[in-house]
């Protein structure tokens, strides 16, 4: 019965503190990701789970969040390079997350995320200050005019991620809005996309977004010209659709199929300067997971 009891608080917790959470990351997410090697030089997947356990704080409406976010890619090529491609085939990205958001003036709401980690090829079977990355978010969250029984919101900030194929801060900006009964629309960078709702369970969304990994090379890879790759840069710009189903409240099962946009996957010297691009003919980008959505 007590064992019922800790679950059951632990459900309403997820639930009650998940508006709170905002646009800082879902609770809970497992997902595959495959890009075909069609005409490129390597194929892509990757496994990733991630988790946010919510911690109530005194201060009304102020949450805590501790997280994991693990990933694994697999890059596979059957192309002979001028060079040893023995440590660019798995790495292994790891962060801890802690999160907090907290109510402000004027309805605002402010929303910081900060996750240290690694992102590497573990080629060296031990980590080292070189693996070591770090990522951050900034928002500010307010809720408008309510529209069809959803009100607007607004979160504007920024996100630096060190291990997402965009080194560099990137703006957070995001507006939310139902305009009809079964249409909403969600603008901003890095995510957008227009959503029907066939009903409260089924949901077709169509969007734009960014992705993409960065990581470690633990030994030196020499290329042909002399110089020595010492991390993998992959970007991605994506468009394309998702299917969503709701099986609960607060869980989906999702798929999505997309076109690839522009792509790059490079390797890069100590001062991370490209110096090898990998050829990227990839078009089509697929994922399918199961989340705890905020």
């Amino acid at each position: 019965m007590q064992n019922f009891a800790r679950i059951l608080f632990l459900v309403s917790l997820f639930t009650f503190s998940s508006t709170a959470f905002a646009q800082l990351g879902d609770l809970a997410r497992i997902d595959y990701t495959y890009l075909p090697k069609a005409k490129s030089d390597v194929e892509y997947s990757r496994f990733r789970a991630l988790f946010n356990y919510p911690i109530k704080l005194k201060k009304e409406g102020t949450y805590l969040f501790l997280g994991l976010d693990y990933s694994n890619i697999h890059l596979k090529s059957d192309r002979e390079f001028p060079f040893d491609t023995h440590d660019l085939n798995d790495f292994q990205l790891l962060s801890f997350t802690f999160s907090y958001t907290t109510p402000l003036k004027n309805d605002w709401r402010l929303g910081v995320r900060f996750q240290p980690g690694f992102s590497t090829n573990l080629a060296a079977d031990a980590l080292s200050l070189e693996d070591m990355v770090f990522s951050g978010t900034v928002v500010f969250i307010k809720e408008g005019k309510e529209y069809n029984g959803n009100p607007e919101k607004w979160i504007l900030g920024v996100s630096y991620s060190g291990n997402a194929g965009f080194n560099f801060p990137l703006p957070f900006v995001s507006y939310f809005r139902k305009f009809r009964p079964d249409w909403s629309y969600n603008l901003g960078i890095p995510k957008t996309n227009l959503q029907y709702y066939f009903s409260q369970k089924h949901r077709l969304k169509a969007y734009a977004q960014l992705d993409g990994f960065t990581s470690n090379l633990q030994r030196d890879v020499p290329i042909i010209n002399g110089e020595a790759a010492r991390s993998i840069n992959m970007s991605l710009i994506l468009t394309g659709l998702q299917y969503e189903f709701h099986f609960a409240k607060r869980m989906q099962f999702y798929a999505r199929a997309a076109y690839i946009l522009n792509i790059t996957n490079e390797l890069r010297n100590e001062n991370r300067d490209p110096i090898f691009a990998l050829e990227n003919k990839a078009k089509i980008y697929l994922r399918t997971g199961v989340k705890i959505s905020i």
